[in-house]
C-alpha cells in the first residue's frame, strides 16, 4: 500500500510515517515545499503523479489565537487547502483520510460529542476546520474525517513539553480546570489511523486516548509520573486566562463508532503519558 502523508514533519505526521514504514508499506511524506496545498495545481500533480492508494491529510494551520488576526491566511490553508487536496484525490480516485478537531462543536454541555452531531465552531480555526470537512464530504466519495483532541508527540510543541519546562523554570503554574477532554498520544493514534486507512469504513469518527481530564488534572498528571510532585499546580477558571480564541468547556468526544466498526480503541491518557514521557527523556 502506497500512502501519502501531507503535514509528514508535524507532531503527527512524523509518528504516521514511522507506523507506515514499521507495517512494510510506502509512506510518501510532503511538505509546504514538496506540496503546498494552498496550491491547487501543486496538489493535482504531486498526488496524481505519487500513484497511491490513499492520502492522510495532517497539514493545518493550528495557531489557534493567531488565527483570530489572521482569518484569510487560516482560512487558505484549513479550508481552500483541504478543498484543494480533495479534488486531487477525487480525480486521482484515492480515498482520503482528514484530520480534525473538536473545535468543530460548541463546546457546551457534559454530554460526550457524537461523530455526527452538529457542527457549530466556537473559533476561527475551528470555523476553517470545519469547511474543511465541508469540502471532504463534498467531493471525496471515500473518505474518513477522523477528530482529535489535545494532541502530544515528540516532535514538535505541545503542552505536556510546555508544563515540564514551566515547572522547572518556576516551580510553580496555574491551568484551567472548566475545560474538560482527553489527551490524544500521536504515536497511539497513528496505529489506529493505518489501521483504518487499509479499510473501506469510511465516514467520521473520533479518536482520541481514553480517560478524561481537565487540563489542570492532566499537569497535575504529568508532574506526578515525571517525578516532579514538588511544582505546584493552582486550579483556575478559563476567565483568568484570557486568550483571543474562545476555547470549548466540553472537549469529551464518544469514540464509539470505532468499537462498531471493529477498530481497536486508544490505550488510557494516564498509559500514553507514561510511555511519551520515557520516550521524550531517553
Amino acid at each position: 500500500m502506497r500512502v501519502l502523508v501531507t503535514g509528514a514533519r508535524g507532531q503527527l505526521g512524523t509518528d504516521l510515517m514511522n507506523e507506515l514504514a514499521k507495517r512494510g508499506f510506502e509512506g510518501i511524506g510532503v511538505d509546504v515545499e514538496e506540496m503546498d496545498i494552498t496550491d491547487a495545481a501543486a496538489c493535482q500533480r504531486v498526488i496524481s503523479e505519487a500513484q497511491v492508494d490513499a492520502v492522510i491529510h495532517c497539514a493545518a494551520y493550528t495557531a489557534v489565537d493567531a488565527a483570530e488576526d489572521q482569518v484569510e491566511l487560516c482560512r487558505k490553508v484549513n479550508g481552500e487547502g483541504t478543498r484543494n487536496v480533495a479534488l486531487a484525490c477525487r480525480d486521482a480516485g484515492v480515498k482520503m483520510m482528514y484530520i480534525s478537531t473538536d473545535y468543530v462543536f460548541d463546546g457546551q454541555g457534559t454530554r460526550p460529542w457524537e461523530p455526527d452531531d452538529e457542527r457549530a465552531p466556537l473559533n476561527v480555526y475551528g470555523q476553517t476546520k470545519y469547511e474543511g470537512e465541508l469540502a471532504v464530504e463534498e467531493l471525496v466519495e471515500k473518505y474518513f474525517i477522523v477528530r482529535i483532541a489535545w494532541v502530544f508527540g515528540v516532535a514538535g510543541k505541545n503542552f505536556i513539553k510546555t508544563m515540564l519546562r514551566l515547572g522547572r523554570e518556576r516551580g510553580a503554574v496555574s491551568v484551567v480546570d472548566d475545560q474538560v477532554g482527553s489527551p490524544t498520544y500521536t504515536y497511539d493514534l497513528s496505529r489506529l489511523l493505518v489501521d483504518m486507512i487499509q479499510t473501506d469504513r469510511y465516514g467520521r469518527y473520533h479518536a482520541t486516548n481514553e480517560g478524561l481530564c481537565s487540563w489542570y488534572e492532566f499537569a497535575k498528571e504529568i508532574f506526578r509520573q515525571a517525578g516532579m510532585e514538588e511544582v505546584s499546580v493552582t486550579p483556575v477558571s478559563s476567565d483568568q486566562f484570557p486568550a483571543k480564541a474562545v476555547r470549548p468547556s466540553n472537549s469529551r468526544m464518544s469514540k464509539e463508532k470505532l468499537t462498531e466498526n471493529g477498530f481497536e480503541r486508544l490505550p488510557s491518557w494516564q498509559d500514553a503519558l507514561g510511555r511519551y514521557l520515557k520516550e521524550i527523556q531517553e
